[in-house]
């Protein structure tokens, strides 16, 4: 799709569309390992299920409800670790993106060596090798060896780069929930621009530890519903948070022009950061999310979109806030909305990425995902558009909009 700059709107106070000029860019792989497996084909058939993969599990010195990789998963994560003598060191964070960046490359057929850009961030990082060099040091009084190095965000990328024998940049960030997004809007940058023809994009979490999890509960946003649906992630009408944290990461790999083995096309992006009034809260009717949705229509007629995957994490003021954007942006003809996080738990830096893996599987099997609790009047019967959102702390919102093929 040969998108031009515009203006989204009259908002003069917006940025222009951004559009991708007459290039086109596609997506040629999608890898991920999250709860669901480590393939596309698993993460299909547990989409068509309404069972979640949350469980009640003991961290620190509290039961929550979590959704951990399956134990075969871990195996290889296990498997992969012990292979490098190198990587024994390194935070799960670090390892997941390693398996998923692997296998998007082998499919998509790049080799090593290559001159592909890679940015892969995290919301919170190396979270669990922090937390033990953290508690080492409270202990003995002094810091590891490795403490600094292994913990820091650049290590996603700069590992992935190293394991893959790539020779493009190699970009690491956090920008919170919305960081995989952000790594994609990065990739479309470089593209646009020329320096790069492809792009490794997505984001890494492991964020079930004590520390993180406290953190969350301290907000007074984890979940305490009971079974069968611990988060009722796109619930409107619950009474009381429900986000659960889940693992895992997703990669995609983003090049030029229109491939016979391309899986979506990348019909349009948007972004927008919003002022915020309290330190994790976007306004109620989500201004960062209807500015990003608009910049990344442009011209389409919003009626074209037939699906909106949601960040909904399964706060009351989260879920309700974007849908208030969504009926500003589109009035009346309100698109299929769904969202995967009432069943893998919130990745943080992770969740944009695996929202966007939905939307892809969605697309090349033209079958609409339901929310098992939601209600629905209508279901799309041919999927064309789908719109992806995530928004981190800090109101930074990312809209992104993939075509089929």
């Amino acid at each position: 799709m040969n998108l031009k700059n515009r203006k989204s709107d009259s908002d003069s106070s917006l940025p222009p569309r951004a559009g991708l000029g007459d290039g086109t860019i596609s997506i040629t792989s999608i890898a991920s390992i999250s709860p669901l497996g480590t393939t596309l084909e698993e993460a299909w058939n547990g989409y068509l299920d309404n069972q979640h993969r949350l469980v009640e599990k003991e961290i620190g010195d509290e039961t929550s409800w979590v959704a951990p990789l399956h134990e075969s998963v871990q195996k290889e994560i296990e498997l992969l670790k012990a292979s490098d003598s190198k990587y024994k060191s390194l935070d799960d964070s670090v390892l997941y993106a390693l398996y998923a960046a692997r296998n998007a490359v082998k499919l998509a057929g790049w080799r090593s060596g290559e001159n592909f850009g890679i940015n892969i961030g995290s919301s919170r990082g190396a979270t669990a090798l922090f937390e033990k060099y953290h508690s080492e040091f409270l202990e003995q009084k002094r810091a590891s060896t490795l403490s600094s190095p292994t913990t820091t965000l650049g290590n996603i990328s700069s590992w992935v780069a190293h394991d893959l024998g790539s020779r493009g940049p190699e970009i690491s960030h956090s920008i919170t929930c919305s960081t995989a997004l952000h790594a994609l809007l990065n990739g479309v940058a470089w593209i646009k621009s020329g320096m790069a023809t492809k792009f490794l994009v997505g984001g890494s979490e492991a964020p079930l530890t004590p520390f993180t999890i406290a953190q969350m509960k301290a907000l007074k946003i984890y979940s305490r519903t009971p079974a069968p649906y611990p988060c009722r992630a796109l619930d409107m009408e619950k009474t009381e948070n429900s986000m659960a944290l889940g693992e895992g990461a997703s990669v995609i790999c983003l090049e030029q022009g229109v491939g016979k083995d391309a899986l979506a096309l990348i019909a349009g992006v948007g972004y927008a950061t919003e002022i915020l009034e309290h330190n994790i809260s976007i306004s109620a009717d989500a201004v960062c999310f209807q500015r990003s949705m608009k910049m990344a229509l442009g011209e389409m007629d919003p009626s074209e979109v037939d699906i909106i995957v949601m960040h909904a994490p399964g706060t009351k003021k989260g879920d309700l806030s974007e849908l208030a954007a969504i009926e500003k942006v589109f009035g009346q003809k309100i698109p299929a909305l769904t969202t995967n996080k009432w069943k893998l738990g919130h990745t943080f830096g992770a969740s944009g990425m695996l929202s966007l893996e939905l939307a892809v599987l969605m697309l090349r099997h033209q079958q609409f995902v339901k929310v098992p609790f939601a209600e629905y009047d209508a279901i799309p019967e041919k999927i064309n558009n789908v719109m992806i959102n995530a928004v981190g702390f800090g109101g930074n919102a990312v809209s992104i909009l993939l075509s089929r093929v």
